[in-house]
């Protein structure tokens, strides 16, 4: 691989025209200048599906760097939440359709003018949900911040899904690697845990005051299942609602073109129906039978007695194969435990796009 060579690196907010060596920067614009190339920013913006390479850096500056030593790199990501830095093979003039506005990203190109693409913070601020925001343009799944009615003034930092089956979805719940514990108890159910962009609970409390919003219409539900042959299904229920006191599960009808089978609502498994239940952790029994099921499954769910589907269950390195422990969907796989799932919900009939 050719590599260029480069001196001293120098990140720039300027409020005048600035000469720095061979470099002019370009009032009120952020720029990032290598000595060899200078990178013009676009904020909040991203370049999709052009990446070769992806890493961890500590700053934009060293992103800049690495794209500067390779040949390839025509352009980069940079997203400030987690450090990420992506090369891409191509720029944003070449692939406009796949240029996207993603909250908390940097794009940077050699192009003068990138930076008039930039997006402010308050580009995002009015949106009250990830549908809202994907009917707005904003097509890149990722960490949003939204302001749903219920908030107050307040906001609530989301994982939008924007792909999955016409995207718009807020995910809640993600299982994918174990590197969470969810046998948690009341409390942190009830306000959530884990991290957005790995495996989290978006918190009991959040989903009452987002369901309860009959502004947005009603909400549906969606649960993504992946096995260890990686093959996937999904299921999919209208009217979903969670319920303030016992957080118990409202849900209407089933999807009859879903592929996961039934897990929630399927009134023929008597110890299985979770429709209507309350829900119940290791210290607050709220199920159907004399026994605590989160305490016996190690997990947490809207048991009945116990239970025909539990995605906070233990989570296990294989199938845990012919056992009810492990995160599990009865009605695809019978005592199997996933390797991920995921459970998401998007407003239906939803009046505007910003408060």
């Amino acid at each position: 691989m050719a590599k260029r060579s480069f001196t001293g690196f120098k990140l720039f907010h300027t409020i005048s025209i600035i000469c720095q060596g061979a470099g002019l920067f370009v009032s009120g614009f952020e720029t990032l200048y290598t000595g060899k190339r200078t990178f013009y920013a676009a904020e909040n913006r991203a370049l999709k599906g052009f990446g070769f390479a992806i890493k961890t850096v500590r700053s934009r500056v060293i992103c800049g760097r690495e794209c500067s030593m390779d040949d390839r790199c025509k352009s980069f990501n940079f997203n400030n939440c987690n450090n990420m830095c992506e090369l891409n093979l191509v720029t944003r003039r070449e692939h406009p359709e796949d240029f996207n506005a993603t909250q908390g990203s940097v794009y940077f190109d050699a192009d003068k003018d990138t930076p008039l693409y930039s997006l402010t913070d308050n580009s995002f601020n009015r949106y009250r949900s990830c549908k809202m925001l994907f009917d707005a343009g904003y097509r890149s799944s990722g960490i949003y911040t939204i302001y749903p009615e219920g908030f107050g003034n307040g906001s609530l930092r989301v994982y939008c899904d924007m792909e999955t089956d016409g995207g718009g979805w807020i995910v809640f719940q993600r299982r994918q690697d174990g590197s969470v514990d969810f046998y948690r108890n009341w409390t942190e159910y009830q306000s959530g845990f884990g991290d957005l962009s790995g495996e989290f609970w978006l918190g009991n409390d959040n989903l009452v005051t987002l369901t309860s919003n009959d502004s947005q219409g009603t909400w549906e539900l969606r649960v993504d299942l992946e096995d260890w042959e990686n093959n996937t299904a999904w299921a999919k229920y209208s009217d979903f609602q969670i319920s303030s006191g016992e957080y118990n599960l409202n849900i209407g009808q089933y999807d009859v073109n879903s592929t996961a089978g039934d897990s929630l609502g399927d009134q023929s498994i008597y110890y299985g129906y979770h429709r209507g239940r309350g829900f119940t952790t290791k210290d607050r029994d709220n199920d159907a039978t004399d026994e605590d099921c989160a305490q016996k499954y190690s997990g947490a769910w809207w048991f009945d007695g116990c239970f025909f589907s539990h995605l906070n269950g233990q989570y296990y390195p294989d199938a845990n194969a012919g056992s009810d422990n492990g995160v599990q969907w009865s009605a695809w796989k019978w005592q199997y435990s996933v390797k991920a799932c995921g459970m998401k919900m998007r407003e239906m009939g939803a009046q505007s796009c910003i408060v």
